[in-house]
Parts: structure tokens; sequence; C-alpha cells
């Protein structure tokens, strides 16, 4: 995820979020409506965090959850103590809605299904990417993402070193699978709620959007963040132009004039037709930029077009997961730009890339 300039026309509405953002320190609890909360749950060793998880009070008692936090036990302890500290315990979920399938948003939920005897919901798309997952094994998704890696130009030995060891990954193999499943414009089993699930594929396959029809409120996930760019990358099991997705996506929600969004990380804000179109201009720019890049560097491999490109520190400072993410967010606008005709790609194992002719 890339940080993004503030834009004038989003208003922060998420002040103690924004506050807690700036001292670098975890927000508070927050009591957003008389039946519903954010409880921020803390993302171990990672520049987002925390996420929100957000809790609902349903109509005949219990709570519902939307997300639940990255699986550890520092992140339990701060979903717990933040359920009691709105009166209730984690006995009290009914129910739990996963936005998409990444770790800090999905890693939780199967301790809490265990806690309390809730059922977890997702869109089929990630339920099954999950399940998937949970078959092979960490060894088998070490394998597949070495070999995927060294597809777009990595030395395999690069490659092992920034994959990391099977034990690195047995946490994201033992996630819940989901028990419902829901598509795009279903309702979640939240009495008192009209939570009408949108479908945003891009960060995910799967990832879910949830427009509250009585409220006006959207939550968000991962898919509108107010400062950064969501993480859009290939992978070995992924959309085959996840780019291409989340723009389309992005211009689905764009016009929805939400009272309110509710992001998972950062802050809560205002102005969704505002923040999408920054959004927007900025992955252009980036396409921009990676066409300049393969007209001075033409037959390169995705893996050397990414250190050609602008990043946040210098290319030679990206290891290991940073280094994935950049080269896989490469491969994603390189897939667009080849979808619009802008450039072609040898055959092969590995793809080159250059201007198409025109």
């Amino acid at each position: 995820m890339r940080a993004l300039a503030e834009c004038d026309a989003v208003e922060i509405t998420g002040t103690a979020q924004h506050v807690a953002w700036q001292d670098r320190a975890l927000p508070p609890v927050e009591q957003l409506r008389p039946d519903l909360w954010s409880i921020p749950v803390p993302i171990p060793h990672n520049p987002l965090r925390y996420v929100s998880v957000h809790a609902f009070a349903l109509d005949g008692g219990g709570l519902g959850l939307l997300d639940a936090g990255w699986g550890s036990d520092e992140s339990w302890a701060a979903l717990t103590s933040g359920l009691v500290s709105i009166g209730a315990g984690v006995e009290d979920v009914r129910g739990v809605l996963v936005t998409h399938l990444h770790f800090d948003h999905l890693g939780l939920a199967g301790r809490v299904r265990d806690a309390s005897g809730a059922w977890i919901g997702m869109h089929p798309a990630d339920a099954g990417a999950v399940r998937r997952l949970t078959t092979a094994g960490a060894q088998a998704m070490v394998t597949a993402e070495v070999d995927f890696l060294v597809g777009l130009g990595a030395d395999r030995e690069e490659a092992v070193s920034d994959v990391g060891p099977p034990e690195n990954m047995a946490g994201f193999t033992a996630m819940a699978v989901a028990d419902r499943l829901l598509e795009d414009g279903e309702h979640a089993d939240f009495p008192g709620w009209r939570m009408r699930a949108v479908h945003t594929p891009g960060h995910t396959p799967g990832h879910l959007c949830f427009a509250e029809e009585q409220t006006g409120l959207f939550f968000s996930g991962d898919h509108v963040l107010p400062r950064i760019t969501p993480n859009i990358s290939t992978n070995h099991s992924g959309l085959a132009d996840p780019l291409r997705d989340y723009l389309d996506s992005l211009a689905a929600v764009r016009d929805l004039d939400p009272a309110e969004v509710l992001p998972a990380h950062e802050w809560r804000f205002r102005g969704l037709d505002a923040r999408v179109d920054s959004l927007t201009a900025h992955h252009e720019q980036r396409l921009a930029e990676l066409l300049d890049a393969i007209r001075t560097h033409p037959g390169s491999t995705p893996w050397e077009l990414a250190a050609h490109l602008t990043w946040s520190r210098p290319w030679d400072q990206y290891e290991r997961r940073m280094r994935i993410f950049a080269v896989t967010e490469t491969d994603a606008h390189l897939r667009l730009l080849a979808s619009r005709g802008l450039i072609a790609g040898t055959g092969g194992p590995v793809p080159t890339w250059t201007l198409a002719l025109r």
C-alpha cells in the first residue's frame, strides 16, 4: 500500500483516529452510533498499525462483527478488552462478516467462532481461496509463490529468500473457512441492520464492502482508504487483470454518496467520490510512469521494471515481502497496459515487455 496526498475534498470525520495516527498511537474504542462501535485491533510489526473492527448491537441481543483482526495473542487481547469496554464479551458475538481473506481481517475469526459459536461470512471467491490454502498447506504455498516470482523474472535464490520458509506461512494456511457466503447485493444476517454486500474485486478476488441502507454508512474495508492506496497485485491463483477489476470496482462505488465512509484502516471520512477520483488518478499516473520505463528499458521483465519505478524508499532497500508486493503490483499494472493494447509481451516462461507497435 502506498500513501497519497490527502485530498482537500475529503473531510476527516474520524478525528480521534486521525490524531492517534499522527501521534503514532492506537486510537480509542469509539461509539459511533447508539448501537455501533469501532474497536482498533493492532497488527504487530506492520506499518498499517491496526484494523478497525466494527461491532454492531443486534436486534434480539448479541453482537455482529465486521472483520476480526490479526491472528495473534496481542490482537486477541485488544479485541476482547475492546468488547468488554462496551459492556459485552466475545461470547456475545453471533456472526462475523469478513471483508476479505487477508490475515489482519480474517485471522481472529476462527478464534471468535470457537469462543462464541458465531458464523463467519465472506464472498465465495475469497472463501474458496482460503479453503485452497488450508488444503494445500504451507510448503505448497511457498513453492507456488516462489515459482510465480521466478516467472516474473526473479532469480530463484532471491525469490526463495524473499518468500521465506514454510513455517512463516503456517498461520495463513490455518485461517477459518467461512460457513456462510455472501454474493453481491445480498444482505448480511445482522438483525436490525440492512448491511448490503457490495462486491469490489481488485485488492482480493472476493473483497466485499458493505452499504448500510438505513444509516447511509459505507464500510469500505481495504477498497477505499483515506490516505493510502491498497496493494493491487497479481499472484499465482488470483485475478487475471486485478488492476482493471479494481478500477472498475472504484467506479462502481464512486457515486454512492454515503453519509460517512468507515474504512478498515486509518480514519473515517466523507467525500467518497473525491477519494475515488484521487485513487484512480494515482493509478493512471503509475501506468504512465511504467510506460516511460518500458520505453527506456524495452525487453525488461516485471522484476526488472519494478526497479525503475518510484517507490517510498530507494529500490536497493526493498527485500522480502516489500519487494514481492512491489513486483507483483508492477505486474498488475503491466497486465492492464497490455489489455489496453499499449504494450506487448514476449512468450515463454518469463515475459518481457516492449511498447506495442502502432
